[in-house]
């Protein structure tokens, strides 16, 4: 998911409506309203689309007082602990992997350059792979191993609780005090550890988050986009979150937890599939603080494929919503202050934005055509609030975020918002589809999200292909909307309401996008991988 976040494509549709509004109000005065009386199928249309749109707007202005919370609060993020532990404590560094073989040799030498005393230190690959990545990464450990550095192979061959398994398995051989963990496609600073482990020294500190950075963020518009939309949540939510002493979550990886932590919030559960932010959740409820260092910078991989990026988002909008089914009541019944309580409810719940756009979606054509008969009062009366408080609040979210980040070249993230808005749309119908399955209690696998290295360059589309999940009904479904779109931009034509039709086209073009590119991409890696297994065929008959 976007994390923390309600989808960019609610904000989109208020402001089609509102543009659609005022062009309505040049062409019928309210003399001409009064031709026409709303009836019970008009305000069948028309309730449940301001009750949606009215829902959406609270999360808008969520936003805002995110924004709100950083300013005030932003001089409160550490640069630096504030005292040091005179004797380093023992640290295990936990890298779970599956299926990760064109990154695996990066993490391993990485993690191996940390800047730590190797007899305080243990590292742990924790490898539920099954292929190549397995053989490979077990003998690459040896190497390592055998050149002196304190590193650690587990295979697992079922499975079981998929990441959450494989880290609570790992704490039984675990003899670090404190644990570090980083997904296969990070790259921590060498300094990682002793920028951050000095925190524990107070002893109510159970984790440290650091921020992510990114080693593809100019590879292309989708991986700029994904940065600009994971930065808001680094530097604004968790920012505003930290400074306020709100509940906020561990990201899965390139942070460090306190082991006591861990235990005591019943260790890593996996009836969620972000395990991560449950973890969070049950810890803090213990009483265990959380500290933010954005000062200290994990550089990542972005996803570089359209679906693989959606994956991601669906996964984590899943996950999230499972979490609030999980433990939501169990927070609101806490003894935690209303404003903790506050906070939690809309951090774990904006992803039922998705499955009420479609909603939207299907009323606003209808909406349209009641609307075409109103006077201009309503549209002072509900759209112009509704705007300022979706539609403006993601602008003003991403830009003042990249403000805060790239102080000398933010203005040049003004020309992705358009994008930015339409990956919000590529990412309704699969998000809606995640949310609605976590509602129902509907289980489903870990999906992992493919790393090719520095987003796939250094690997060929026939190995993409290998590794890339299928998108199937997705995209031709993304391609329908796409049509339907189109067709009340022909219908805002048609009626003149031609300040509508920018709007619309951001959802026609997002729809296209993420159908067209998901179908444009697995049709290159299949031709890639027909391509190479003739060149094989042809080696063997020669």
């Amino acid at each position: 998911m976007i994390p923390g976040g309600v989808s960019p494509f609610a904000f989109l549709l208020l402001g089609a409506q509102s543009a659609t509004d005022k062009m309505m109000d040049a062409l019928f005065d309210d003399t001409f309203a009064g031709i026409h009386q709303l009836d019970w199928f008009d305000y069948t249309m028309l309730v449940p689309y301001f009750a949606v749109l009215i829902v959406l707007s609270l999360y808008g202005l969520h936003r805002y007082e995110m924004i709100r919370a950083y300013y005030k609060n932003k001089h409160k993020l550490p640069k630096e602990a504030p005292s040091r532990f005179d004797e380093l404590p023992r640290v295990t560094v936990q890298l779970p992997l599956y299926n990760e073989r064109f990154v695996v040799d990066r993490l391993v030498d990485e993690i191996c350059k940390i800047d730590y005393p190797k007899d305080k230190l243990q590292i742990q690959i924790l490898d539920d792979s099954t292929d190549e990545t397995h053989a490979y990464a077990e003998r690459l450990v040896a190497e390592y191993r055998a050149a002196g550095y304190p590193i650690e192979y587990r295979h697992r061959t079922n499975r079981h609780g998929f990441k959450a398994g494989a880290l609570q398995e790992g704490m039984e051989d675990a003899t670090g005090e404190f644990i570090a963990i980083f997904d296969a496609d990070f790259v921590p600073p060498v300094d990682f550890l002793q920028k951050t482990i000095h925190f524990f020294k107070e002893s109510k500190v159970g984790m440290v988050q650091t921020r992510w950075g990114y080693l593809n963020r100019h590879d292309s518009v989708l991986t700029e986009v994904q940065a600009m939309l994971l930065d808001g949540h680094f530097v604004l939510e968790h920012g505003a979150r930290f400074g306020e002493n709100l509940f906020f979550n561990f990201n899965g990886t390139a942070g460090i937890w306190r082991r006591q932590a861990i235990e005591e919030a019943g260790g890593w559960e996996h009836d969620t599939i972000t395990e991560d932010s449950d973890l969070s959740y049950r810890a803090q409820l213990k009483g265990w603080q959380f500290v933010y260092v954005p000062s200290v910078e994990c550089p990542s991989e972005l996803p570089a494929d359209t679906y693989g990026f959606q994956v991601q988002q669906s996964r984590w909008a899943k996950g999230l919503t499972q979490v609030a089914r999980k433990l939501l009541m169990r927070i609101l019944k806490s003894d935690q202050p209303w404003r903790v309580k506050a906070e939690a409810f809309f951090h774990l719940t904006p992803n039922i934005s998705y499955p009420l756009m479609i909603i939207v979606s299907a009323l606003m054509l209808p909406v349209m055509i009641v609307r075409f008969y109103m006077g201009p009062v309503e549209m002072l009366i509900f759209d112009f609030p509704l705007i300022v408080a979706s539609f403006w609040s993601v602008s003003a979210f991403y830009l003042v975020a990249q403000r805060e980040l790239h102080p000398k070249t933010w203005k040049r993230s003004i020309i992705f918002l358009p994008a930015l808005m339409a990956a919000g749309v590529a990412l309704t119908l699969i998000n809606a589809k995640a949310v609605i399955e976590a509602l129902l209690g509907k289980e489903s696998a870990f999906i992992r999200t493919p790393k090719f290295g520095l987003g796939g360059k250094a690997v060929g589309k026939t190995q993409q292909l290998k590794y890339r999940a299928r998108s199937g009904w997705l995209p031709y479904l993304e391609i329908a909307m796409g049509v339907f779109f189109s067709a009340m931009v022909l219908y805002a034509i048609e009626t003149y309401n031609f300040l509508a039709v920018p709007f619309l086209m951001l959802f026609v073009g997002g729809y296209y996008w993420a159908g067209f590119s998901t179908l444009y991409e697995e049709y290159q890696s299949k031709q890639a991988w027909l391509r190479a297994q003739k060149q094989a065929l042809a080696e063997q008959q020669s």
